[in-house]
């Protein structure tokens, strides 16, 4: 009895689990809408996952047809191997492939895709479309999908190959719809793509159109031929080849000439076994090869194919397969490197002099018999050059027109003065002590030599306090890129660039919102030369930079002539500025007036800003630190970067 009696209550438990189950196996259209938001971002992972299967199908001809940026239809034919009608229904089932049949088969992967993701996903959140044949069948199939739910599948007479179309992307999932971006955006996003596979398939013919328009055509040739195609002769031109052969790894393609390197825009390609990839490990590889060759605000444009054994590496990291991990990272690395390293060699690229580099000591003059020079005194070995630590600087000429109460142009005019000033060194020491009567004394530079609240005029650094206050009568500039003053709590430390980019951007922004614009036109126009996704956005944003006074001409397919630039910004270089203009835009993509104005205003300020590395004088500093506190915000630059820093005195003390 006792045992029956258990057996009734372990019944009643077990009936009791039954009905407070919450565990559910999700249906197969919920999870293939999950796993949609990790394959499927945006039309562009469309457009890249179809034509990838498009490779792998053998396909020599692959056509890209477009809508309304994707967003209406993405239409991929190709005249690859095509598909039987069984073939064509397995291919939208989640984990389906012909890729693989084993675990074994992730080390020996020959094609794009393998994981059986993609088509599953895409059919979850669109209206699918596909027609299919092979060419040794006589009758071809017709396939429909509608988030997921087979609608129909019938014979169909077609051509050999395949041709998917994919309608209304995401109509089925509204907030991924809604936060799509503009179609210029998203159709530069595509552009972007497509010449990522286009690179990476040069005997592929391509073709690319976009509302019945020809974006681009491409003919099969060599990955130089293809640079061109996509990029233009003069990038083609500055290429030098990179070839190099190891048991390890085999590496070619190109890297650009220094002269070639750009501040924006930069192209920089990898590709791994004929696939598309990020390695920033290998890129500074590369950038290490051009130390020396190339300033710090500039990169150089490359294209490095690697072949090695599809053993040593890992592309199954992330469903985009564009992040790769090698078994044999470091060899590697120090291959590449050498590879670089030697085809600049062979062309004899050689590092240009550079007479302002950091690098330099400063040399203090040495002529003890002519006037002004610098009198060492009897004693040759009490004299110490490294002790000079105040670098002699030429007189800058800082020039603003007032028109109304405001300024018209508000960037530093440097103007150099041949005149050395080495008359007077006592003088110059004297700065350091605080005082410039005293002619001896020690040269030691101590905040109390220098107290901030002292002085007779003060500015606030922050609105919210007073302990902060900035000396404008003792500053200097360290390093041609900071600007050092004592204040009440410590030490005010500034990043000159970003400063004036913080002044410049209220002042270009008020220029901007105005009603009126006067245009300066140019002696001698600038052409521009821009990529088809460069080109998107730059005709969408044209009719507003009409507004503010940018006279810009299309002369041809990518080539834009700059005859006249706002007159605020007149003496800017005129191909950076756009440039910069065409970046920001594409970055961020958005359709509201006030934040095209900002990014406009924030392009103009960057690119007309002061540089790091450019010498100011103390009138220079103290005007551009008065500019910097009238504003209510000085401490960050429209987008977020750090313009000032204070370290506090307790921190200084504790220091020493």
């Amino acid at each position: 009895m006792l045992l029956i009696c258990c057996t009734f209550e372990c019944s009643g438990i077990l009936k009791t689990d039954m009905k407070n189950d919450i565990i559910r196996l999700l249906p197969d259209s919920v999870a293939n809408q999950i796993a949609a938001g990790e394959v499927i971002q945006r039309p562009a992972s469309v457009v890249k996952e179809l034509v990838e299967n498009a490779v792998d199908a053998g396909a020599s001809t692959i056509k890209i047809i477009l809508k309304d940026a994707g967003r209406t239809l993405i239409q991929v034919v190709d005249n690859g191997s095509g598909m039987s009608d069984t073939d064509a229904r397995l291919a939208f089932e989640r984990h389906s492939t012909s890729k693989i049949r084993n675990a074994a088969d992730l080390f020996a992967l020959s094609t794009m895709g393998f994981r059986g993701e993609a088509l599953a996903s895409i059919a979850a959140v669109s209206q699918v479309e596909l027609r299919t044949m092979r060419r040794d069948d006589n009758i071809g199939t017709r396939l429909c999908i509608n988030g997921s739910k087979v609608e129909s599948q019938e014979p169909e007479a077609c051509t050999p190959g395949t041709s998917l179309s994919v309608k209304n992307l995401f109509f089925n999932v509204p907030a991924r719809r809604k936060f799509l971006k503009k179609d210029s955006v998203e159709l530069a996003n595509i552009a972007h793509e497509f010449e990522r596979l286009a690179l990476v398939n040069p005997n592929h013919e391509l073709l690319l159109m976009h509302n019945d328009s020809i974006m681009h055509q491409l003919v099969p040739g060599s990955l130089k031929q293809r640079i061109g195609q996509l990029f233009g002769k003069a990038v083609e031109r500055q290429l030098l080849p990179v070839e190099t052969a190891t048991s390890l790894v085999k590496i070619n393609g190109f890297v650009g000439l220094p002269e070639g390197a750009r501040k924006r825009n930069w192209l920089q390609y990898f590709f791994v076994n004929g696939r598309n990839m990020r390695h920033p490990y290998f890129h500074k590889a590369i950038m290490a090869c051009y130390d020396k060759l190339i300033g710090p605000d500039v990169q150089p444009n490359y294209f490095i194919n690697f072949e090695v054994d599809p053993a040593t590496i890992d592309v199954n990291i992330h469903p985009t397969k564009n992040e790769i991990k090698f078994e044999n990272e470091q060899a590697i690395w120090q291959i590449l490197e050498a590879a670089v390293r030697e085809s600049l060699g062979k062309f004899n690229v050689a590092p240009a002099m550079d007479f302002s580099a950091d690098e330099v000591p400063e040399i203090p003059a040495f002529a003890p018999n002519l006037t002004g020079g610098l009198d060492i005194g009897e004693n040759p070995v009490d004299y110490n050059p490294f002790e000079q630590t105040q670098q002699v600087s030429n007189p800058v000429a800082v020039r603003s027109s007032h028109i109304g109460g405001g300024v018209k142009s508000s960037a530093l005019n440097w103007k150099k003065d041949t005149k050395a000033t080495f008359d007077d060194w006592d003088k110059l020491y004297s700065r350091w002590n605080g005082s410039e009567d005293s002619g001896s004394g020690s040269q030691e530079l101590t905040l109390s030599s220098m107290p901030a609240e002292e002085q007779p005029e003060e500015k606030e650094l922050f609105d919210d306090s007073q302990s902060h206050i900035a000396d404008f009568n003792s500053v200097i500039q360290f390093k041609n890129k900071y600007i050092l003053s004592p204040a009440r709590s410590g030490l005010l430390i500034i990043d000159q660039h970003r400063a004036h980019v913080r002044v410049l951007f209220e002042r270009y922004l008020k220029e901007v919102k105005s009603s009126t614009h006067a245009t300066q036109s140019l002696i001698f126009p600038e052409v521009i030369n821009v990529t088809p996704a460069q080109e998107v956005t730059l005709t969408d944003i044209q009719p507003r930079l009409a507004e503010i006074g940018f006279d810009l001409a299309k002369i041809s397919k990518g080539n834009w002539a700059i005859n006249g630039l706002p007159a605020i910004i007149a003496e800017s270089n005129p191909i950076e500025l756009l440039s910069g203009i065409i970046d920001t835009i594409a970055t961020r993509g958005t359709d509201a007036k006030d934040e095209i104005e900002r990014d406009i205003a924030l392009s103009m300020a960057k690119s007309t800003a002061i540089k790091s590395g450019q010498n100011l004088s103390a009138e220079d500093m103290e005007h551009l630190m008065s500019d910097l506190f009238s504003l209510p915000t000085p401490t960050y630059t429209p987008d977020g970067l750090l313009v000032l820093k204070i370290i506090d005195t307790e921190t200084l003390i504790r220091s020493f």
